[in-house]
């Protein structure tokens, strides 16, 4: 037991980074029309060091929220949690001493029943959630039938329980994808790219905002101008599909299967194309979901989406 709460107490502390206000703000403020009315909550956010809370603060009016709330985990200690409504606000800078502090129970887990309690209230899930339960938190959300706007790693695409909600039209990205975001760190992290104000910042690659929120982009037409060929478009050794390295260079005659990189999610429009697997372990399914990785010509290719055109043009 000793040993795993070690494991736990591990991941706790690396993944306790703090997204920074300007990248909350490039992406929310994009959803206005949908937060409009809602109940907000942010259920893995300190106000004491969570721009998401502070963000939200800031623009409670502006949105026109009818609620907020905020909940955090703490290893060692029972937590609490903080609710902001519109009559809380005063003339000013919206502060935390602004809404109404409610001590739980609990650790503030987003797994508690105290937090799912708040959750099953709530209208919209919005935080940086722990990383290392990605997969857990997002299946907690689905379970729920919660509209979400939250960060990731771009990689877990390719988890097989993400993929397959993803293949099921029920999440997608948001605008600001695949990208090295700088967030602050806490002192427990030993590696950081910079010290500013006696607070360390790190940079993570690969971060993505998923959701279930309505985006203009995942209706835009990605423009195709390649003609197929045998020689340009070869097949993969071990799965009936072409290979085609760039999202660019997709071509606009093929009408079978095509593997793509990961980044053509940033793209995909839900009308214009079928997604069909992953290589993530090609071989043990017919979808290419499960099993070993795809080759080409011997070698193990990178990591691939399998599509389809529903508007091949000849």
């Amino acid at each position: 037991m000793a040993n795993k709460n070690l494991t736990r107490a591990k991941k706790v502390k690396n993944d306790e980074f703090y997204t920074q206000y300007d990248d909350i703000e490039k992406e929310c403020e994009r959803y206005r029309d949908q937060f409009y009315g809602k109940i907000i909550y942010c259920n893995c956010d300190d106000p004491e060091n969570s721009n998401f809370f502070l963000y939200f603060a800031n623009n409670f009016k502006f949105f026109g929220l009818k609620k907020l709330i905020t909940t955090h985990y703490d290893s060692e200690r029972p937590t609490y949690k903080l609710e902001l409504t519109e009559e809380m606000i005063e003339d000013g800078a919206v502060t935390a001493e602004c809404a109404k502090k409610t001590l739980l129970k609990g650790n503030g887990d987003f797994r508690n029943q105290e937090s799912i309690k708040l959750l099953k209230e709530a209208d919209i899930i919005i935080t940086n959630p722990p990383f290392s339960l990605f997969r857990e938190y997002i299946a907690q959300l689905i379970k729920y039938g919660k509209q979400f706007l939250i960060m990731g790693n771009n990689n877990s695409i390719t988890y097989k329980e993400i993929f397959k909600l993803i293949k099921e039209n029920k999440i997608w990205l948001g605008y600001d994808v695949n990208k090295t975001m700088e967030f602050a760190l806490s002192d427990s992290y030993e590696k950081w790219s910079r010290i500013e104000n006696g607070v360390k910042y790190g940079k993570v690659p690969a971060i993505s905002w998923f959701t279930n929120l309505e985006t203009d982009k995942r209706h835009q037409e990605l423009i195709l101008y390649k003609k197929y060929t045998a020689e340009e478009f070869p097949k993969y050794d071990n799965y009936d599909a072409i290979e085609v390295s760039k999202v660019v260079d997709i071509p606009q005659d093929y009408d079978g299967v095509m593997g793509v990189p990961i980044t053509f999610l940033d793209k995909f429009n839900p009308d214009q194309f079928e997604l069909i697997g992953s290589n993530r372990w090609v071989g043990q399914d017919e979808d290419g979901v499960y099993g070993r990785s795809s080759y080409l010509n011997g070698k193990e290719t990178f990591k691939r989406l399998f599509i389809k055109n529903k508007k091949v043009s000849k």
